[in-house]
């Protein structure tokens, strides 16, 4: 289900307690997967991504260059949607490849105009590219308060766990 939109009722449970706090998401999955095979209800479980931060990845430096190139590969998209209206609604089948063309160039010249204008508006602010994403520094698997003591019993006996599942 990750990644899909799931009801938001979904993901609570009722009066969740914590039964360990790990360093990444693969070592909370392990942990589920082990609840699981223990043949514990793991529906009753939730992992948490908690001390949230954003990163940001610099991947390069803006230059007009850049931003025209930027675009022009953007006005791509709405070129050839320009382009396949014009072929189509035209009615020439002899003109198509020609229709195809002229949109294209127009969705570019407009990519082009657009991103310069857009650019030129920064006043050299953000002069680089980036990518952000926010993660997680810590993950808490929590469960029902009705099952969190086994859940804790259960992670307790992982030889790799013991004493480092949360206690109350």
């Amino acid at each position: 289900m990750a990644g899909q939109h799931v009801p938001a009722s979904l993901l609570q449970l009722d009066y969740p307690q914590s039964v360990i706090v790990v360093d990444d998401y693969q070592t909370a999955q392990k942990i589920v997967d082990h609840l699981s095979d223990q043949e514990f209800p793991v529906e009753n479980l939730c992992i948490v991504g908690t001390d949230l931060r954003t990163v940001e990845r610099v991947t390069g430096r803006k230059t007009w260059g850049s931003v025209l190139g930027q675009g022009a590969v953007s006005g791509l998209g709405t070129g050839l949607l320009v382009g396949l209206m014009l072929a189509f609604f035209t009615g020439s089948s002899g003109n198509f490849l020609t229709m195809l063309i002229t949109g294209l160039l127009i969705g570019v010249v407009i990519g082009i105009i657009t991103a310069a204008i857009g650019y030129s508006m920064t006043g050299g602010r953000r002069d680089f590219d980036s990518v952000q994403q926010v993660v997680a520094t810590h993950y808490e698997v929590l469960a029902e308060h009705k099952v969190a003591a086994k859940a804790r019993e259960i992670v307790n006996a992982m030889p790799e766990f013991r004493a480092r599942a949360f206690e109350g």
